[in-house]
């Protein structure tokens, strides 16, 4: 029987802290002298500075998104590009790192889809970082639930299925986020995705 991780509603939560009116030049300031500290991603939006501490639990998840992911695309034969948590920037406007990114197809400069780990709620910036690097498709994944936002003509929607990957069984990735067992997940995805 498929085993949750333990307190999984209940995960520690990161630790977020947000700065409005903050010039491009400020926000690297305060990024320099964040430079060598681990598990701190600073993001930055028209003005806006967020902080987050990213914790195990953040990181267990996001790693298991990315190995049911890249089963998935196996399966599919769905040529991909990742690009993990590389920074995207448009210069004294907005700095982020999505958690996981992906091109399909080929590799592109802005990524088709970004996904993000949410352990906290909360962000002012969550969705407009996105919109202005023009990313077709975003993923947050919450509480062990993923949900899609595909970008229309002027903002996010929330949809019920991915269009990049519309043979997907978000209810079928989603029950299995939160397993304890990495292993046991990959291997019901992929028997779930092969039949």
């Amino acid at each position: 029987m498929t085993q949750m991780l333990e307190n999984a509603i209940n995960l520690p939560e990161e630790q977020r802290f947000f700065r409005r009116g903050l010039t491009w030049e400020q926000f690297k300031a305060i990024q320099a002298s964040f430079e060598n500290m681990p598990g701190v991603r600073l993001f930055f939006c028209e003005g806006i500075l967020e902080i987050v501490s990213i914790g195990k639990p953040h990181e267990a998840i996001k790693c298991l998104i990315a190995a049911l992911l890249i089963t998935y695309f196996e399966v599919k034969g769905i040529e991909f590009f990742p690009s993990g948590s590389f920074s995207q920037i448009i210069p004294k406007i907005v700095e982020y790192q999505a958690d996981l990114s992906y091109c399909f197809g080929t590799d592109k400069p802005v990524p088709d889809l970004c996904i993000e780990v949410v352990i906290t709620s909360g962000s002012p910036i969550k969705l407009q970082k996105y919109k202005l690097m023009q990313v077709p498709e975003v993923w947050f994944c919450e509480d062990g639930t993923i949900e899609v936002y595909r970008l229309g003509e002027q903002e996010y929607e929330k949809v019920v299925n991915s269009e990049l990957l519309r043979e997907l069984d978000l209810s079928l990735l989603n029950s299995l986020i939160l397993i304890s067992s990495p292993l046991e997940a990959i291997r019901e995805f992929r028997q779930g995705i092969q039949q």
